[in-house]
């Protein structure tokens, strides 16, 4: 394994077994629950220049952070709401289950159909996003020495609810720039192109997996903000790759097959009413 993904395997936060308010469906042949890589698009290099293009969290203390932090407050208003139950479906990150996020954007029931190049590419864009993540939360961790270190909303006040099972260590974890937010913006762009007539539904799914890591008390919208232009930065860098072109005719064609089917996800008319929610 290279560094970078045994990096990423002792930090990165996953949960286990979310509420889906978009049901996640079962494939129809025995397959793993979720894919891993230990090789993206990228080159370690060009992931290291994208973590260190990062800027900083804001200071502790400073008027960015004191609007965060009422913003992050406000959320709390959403416990238990239909927008709260798609946050905590949102919690799963991981490919290709989190495809199923974007299922009623793209039409499809992604739960049902085959698609290993889509799974395969989306596995891809997941290690490279997350080593980028990983890196730029080190080098905040680094800067907060000297500058304050700012920690989660679920750290900073116990009392707040988090989306999944965390332990000590995850409440301590850095939340800036937001894996979610780059994970699920990262998601979003590689989706766009590949179903470019879905493009703007699906790149709103992206973001809201970033707003759900809010209401989840995980991140600050500063640190949304920082993921969501963390995960376009690696995506513009990957749709630049020979091997990612190579693979996008039959992406579509899988993604083709899948509507051909006819099948829907039956969550959806649950996404549309948690959508519908009105932030705080």
């Amino acid at each position: 394994m290279r560094p970078v993904a045994a990096l990423i395997a002792a930090t990165v936060i996953l949960p286990s077994l979310p509420l889906a308010a978009c049901a996640p469906a079962e494939r129809p042949s025995p397959r793993p629950i979720f894919s891993t890589t230990d090789e993206g698009y990228l080159s370690p290099g060009v992931v290291a220049r994208l973590a260190q293009a990062v800027p900083p969290a804001p200071v502790a203390g400073s008027a960015q952070d004191a609007a965060d932090r009422a913003a992050s407050a406000r959320f709390t208003a959403l416990e238990d709401s239909d927008r709260w139950l798609m946050a905590t479906a949102h919690a799963e990150l991981r490919p290709p289950l989190a495809l199923q996020h974007f299922d009623c954007a793209l039409g499809v029931r992604l739960g049902s159909a085959e698609t290993p190049t889509l799974d395969r590419m989306m596995a891809k864009v997941f290690h490279d996003a997350q080593a980028a993540v990983v890196l730029a939360q080190a080098q905040a961790q680094a800067q907060a020495q000297a500058r304050g270190r700012r920690a989660r909303p679920v750290a900073e006040d116990p009392a707040r609810r988090a989306c999944q099972t965390l332990t000590p260590a995850m409440r301590r974890s850095p939340s800036a720039p937001s894996a979610g937010a780059a994970l699920g913006t990262a998601y979003a762009e590689a989706l766009a192109l590949i179903a470019p007539d879905r493009a703007a539904a699906v790149r709103r799914i992206g973001h809201e997996i970033g707003v759900s890591r809010q209401i989840c008390a995980m991140d600050y919208p500063s640190d949304g903000l920082a993921g969501e232009a963390l995960g376009r930065a690696v995506v513009a860098e990957i749709v630049a790759t020979p091997d990612f072109q190579a693979e996008i005719a039959a992406a579509r064609d899988e993604l083709a097959a899948a509507r051909a089917t006819g099948r829907t996800n039956p969550g959806c008319a649950a996404e549309r009413a948690a959508l519908a929610v009105p932030l705080p």
